[in-house]
C-alpha cells in the first residue's frame, strides 16, 4: 500500500523520482522519502512526514545531485507516520538505504537478534529491521550486498517489495519481490527505471519486466538487466510493451482524478466491451470462455471473491450469472474467506475479483481455492499484476488506471465484464433464447451512451450537495439489482466525505435502520422502474411517514416518485440488469460535491490507500 521508485543512468534521478511519487502518490500519503547517491559518493536520505509536496519542500535547499536513486511514498502500518518513520531506512554505518512495501511478519524476532549483537534502531518500522538485518550479515560475514540480502530474505517471513542502495557500488540498485508487485522499466539508453506499479515508468519506457516471487535484480546502467532468485539461480526476464498514456495519468483540466475518472466512464466501457462484442452488437466473444469453456460451463458453483468495491461488484455478477445461467454463486469478503476453512471442492469455479490485481487478501484467496483443486478465474484492471499471474484464466476490465483512492471506472468495469461473463455462459449453456440473448448484448453496448446521459446530472447534484454537509448519517436503500448499488453509494460516501453511511436493502430497513429515520437522515433510495418498484415506492413512503427526507433516483419520465421525494434525479431507462451501471454514476457524483464542499481531499482521504497489498 507503498510507492516505490527509482532510477539509475545518466540523468539526474531526483526530478523522475519526485514526478514518480507523485503519480504513485495514491498509493500512501502520509509520509515520504528519497535517497540518492551523490556525485561524490555519498548516501543522502531526505524524509519528511506528510505528502510528496512536503517532501519537496523539505529538499528545496538541499543537494539533491546523482544519477542513481531510490523514492517512496508510504502508508504507515508499523509506527506512526513521521519522518523518522518514513522510508528510506539506512543502515547502523550509514552504507544502505532501503525502502520497502509489504510486511515483514517476523520482524520483532529478527529485532530482537539484532539489538543481541549490539546493532540500535532509530524507527518502530519492520522495514528498518530488514536494512539492519542485511547489513549486519554482510558485514559480519565479508558477503556482497547480493549475497547478504540473499541470506537474509530466507530468514524473513512476510511479503516485500524492496529495492536498496549501497554508497559503496554506486552504479547499482538492487530489487527484490516477495508477494507484492514490482516492475522494472528498461530505458533506450541503458538506463532503469523501478516503480511499484507502471505509472511512473510510462512517460520513459514501454518495455518493461514485472519481477516475479523470489526474483532479486541488479540494474546496473549500461548493464544487462540480471535477474537471480535467493538461490542465486539465474531467471530469465520476460520484457512486456505497457499501453499507458500520460493522459491517462494527468487530471486533463479536472480539479481531482476522482471527477475525471466519473466522467471517463462512458469511453472506459466502450474500451472495456471492443473487441468483446461485435460490430453488429449481436455477439460477446471472451478468449477465456472459448479455451476455458468446459471448466466454466460444468462447474457445480462459482464462489465470488473481492474485497471493498470489488465485492459490491460480486453482489451485481451473483444476480447475473443465477439469472442467466442457473449456476449458483457465493459471494464472499477474500479477507473471511481464506480463514475459516471454506468448503471448495474440484468442479468449484472461483471468480477473483481485484482493480490493482495485487490485493493481498484476494491473493490468499486464491491461493486457498487452487491448493483445493478448484479452477480460478481473475478479474483485474492491472495488466502483468499478480492476480492475473496466478489464476489459471481472466478477463481484463480495459478502464485504464484509476488513480483516485474511491473506485469508481474500476467498479462500472468489473460489473461489465461480469454482465459479457454472465451473457457468454448463458449463451454455451443455451440457458437463454437467441432473442433475449441479441436484447441484452445490443441493450449492453449502450450503456455508455446511457452514462453520457446520467452524467448530465453533474450539475443538478453539484447544487444539491451542499444541503447533505451537515449530515452525520445517510441511509442508502436498493433492492434486488440496485442493493449492491445502495452500498457503493454509502461506501463512495464514507470513503470521501467521512460521513457515515449504511447501505441497505429497502425491504430490510423494517428491520431495524427505521429506527434511525427522523428529520436528519437523509436517505437515498434508488427507484428505477423495474419488476420491484411497487415495492420500493412503499419503502419510501415509510422513510417519509417518519419524518425522513428522501431523495430518489428514478426512471426519466417518472411523475409518480416525485409526490413522495424531497428530490428526484432521473436515469435513463435501461434493462434491470444494466441499471446498476447508470445508477452508480449519480451516487458517485453525489459523494464527490459533497465531499468538496466539505473541504476534503477527494483523490487521497485519510486513512486510505490504492493497492491494498497488506492484511
Amino acid at each position: 500500500m507503498c510507492g516505490i521508485v527509482g532510477y539509475i543512468g545518466q540523468r539526474k534521478a531526483y526530478p523522475i523520482l519526485i514526478k514518480g511519487l507523485r503519480r504513485l502518490e495514491y498509493r500512501g500519503y502520509d509520509s515520504a522519502g528519497v535517497a540518492l547517491i551523490s556525485p561524490e559518493g555519498d548516501l543522502r536520505v531526505f524524509k519528511s512526514k506528510g505528502k510528496v509536496s512536503d517532501l519537496e519542500a523539505h529538499c528545496q535547499d538541499k543537494d539533491t545531485g546523482g544519477t542513481a536513486g531510490i523514492a517512496h511514498t508510504r502508508w504507515a502500518t508499523h509506527g506512526e507516520p513521521s519522518a523518522t518513520n518514513a522510508h528510506p531506512h539506512y543502515s547502523a554505518s550509514g552504507r544502505l538505504a532501503l525502502i520497502h512495501n509489504g510486511i515483514i511478519e517476523n520482524y520483532l524476532t529478527l529485532k530482537e537478534n539484532l539489538v543481541a549483537r549490539g546493532v540500535a534502531f532509530r524507527s518502530a518500522t519492520d522495514t528498518e529491521v530488514l536494512v539492519q538485518l542485511v547489513e549486519h550479515i554482510m558485514l559480519a560475514n565479508g558477503l556482497s550486498l547480493l549475497e547478504a540480502l540473499q541470506v537474509a530474505l530466507h530468514q524473513v517471513i512476510g511479503a516485500y517489495a524492496i529495492a536498496i542502495l549501497d554508497r559503496e557500488h554506486p552504479d547499482t540498485i538492487v530489487c527484490a519481490r516477495q508477494s507484492s508487485p514490482l516492475v522494472v522499466g528498461l530505458g533506450a539508453d541503458g538506463d532503469f527505471f523501478l516503480a511499484s506499479d507502471a505509472s511512473p515508468i510510462a512517460e520513459y519506457t514501454d518495455r518493461v519486466v514485472y519481477l516475479n516471487d523470489g526474483d532479486i535484480a541488479l540494474l546496473q546502467a549500461g548493464h544487462e538487466l540480471r535477474i537471480v532468485n535467493i538461490e542465486n539461480e539465474a531467471q530469465q526476464p520476460t520484457v512486456r510493451h505497457i499501453d499507458v498514456t500520460l493522459g491517462q495519468l494527468e487530471k486533463g483540466g479536472y480539479p481531482f482524478f476522482m471527477l475525471k475518472e466519473i466522467f471517463e466512464q462512458p469511453d472506459c466501457l466502450l474500451d472495456c466491451m471492443r473487441g468483446r462484442i461485435n460490430v453488429e452488437a449481436t455477439r460477446i466473444t471472451l478468449s477465456a470462455v472459448i479455451d476455458y469453456g468446459r471448466q466454466l460451463t460444468q462447474a457445480r458453483r462459482f464462489i465470488i471473491v473481492g474485497c471493498g468495491t470489488s465485492w459490491h461488484a460480486a453482489l451485481i455478477g451473483k444476480q447475473l450469472i443465477e439469472s442467466l445461467c442457473r449456476i449458483p454463486v457465493e459471494v464472499e469478503y477474500a479477507s473471511e474467506f481464506r480463514y475459516r476453512n471454506p468448503v471448495i471442492r474440484a468442479d468449484d469455479v472461483v471468480i477473483a475479483i481485484s482493480q490493482s490485481g495485487e490485493t493481498a487478501d484476494t491473493l490468499a484467496a486464491i491461493e486457498l481455492a487452487r491448493s483445493a483443486g478448484a479452477f480460478v478465474f481473475g478479474i483485474s484492471n492491472a495488466i502483468g499484476a499478480s492476480i492475473p499471474r496466478h489464476t489459471q484464466t481472466g478477463v481484463y476490465i480495459h478502464v485504464g488506471p484509476e488513480i483516485g483512492v474511491a473506485s469508481t471506472k474500476a467498479f462500472t468495469g468489473q460489473v461489465t465484464v461480469l454482465a459479457m461473463l454472465a451473457l457468454c455462459l448463458a449463451r454455451e449453456l443455451s440457458a437463454i433464447s437467441d432473442a433475449a440473448y441479441a436484447d441484452m448484448v445490443t441493450e449492453l453496448t449502450r450503456i455508455p451512451d446511457k452514462m453520457r446521459q446520467a452524467l448530465r446530472s453533474n450539475e443538478q447534484i453539484e447544487r444539491l450537495a451542499p444541503i447533505f454537509t451537515y449530515a452525520r448519517n445517510c441511509l442508502y436503500l436498493g433492492r434486488g439489482y440496485n442493493y449492491p448499488v445502495a452500498l457503493e453509494g454509502a461506501l463512495k460516501l464514507k470513503e470521501i466525505s467521512y460521513i457515515h453511511a449504511e447501505g441497505y436493502p429497502a425491504a430490510e430497513m423494517k428491520h431495524g435502520p427505521i429506527a434511525l429515520i427522523d428529520s436528519e437522515m437523509p436517505v437515498f433510495v434508488i427507484a428505477t422502474r423495474d419488476t420491484l418498484y411497487e415495492k420500493v415506492v412503499s419503502n419510501i413512503q415509510e422513510v417519509r411517514a417518519r419524518g425522513g427526507r428522501v431523495t430518489a433516483l428514478v426512471t426519466e419520465g417518472d411523475t409518480r416518485i416525485r409526490q413522495f421525494a424531497d428530490h428526484v434525479i432521473e436515469l435513463p431507462d435501461t434493462l434491470e440488469c444494466f441499471q446498476p451501471l447508470v445508477a452508480a454514476i449519480p451516487l458517485q457524483l453525489l459523494a464527490y460535491h459533497i465531499a468538496v464542499c466539505k473541504g476534503k481531499d477527494v483523490d487521497q482521504p485519510r486513512n486510505l490507500a490504492k493497492s491494498v497489498t497488506v492484511e
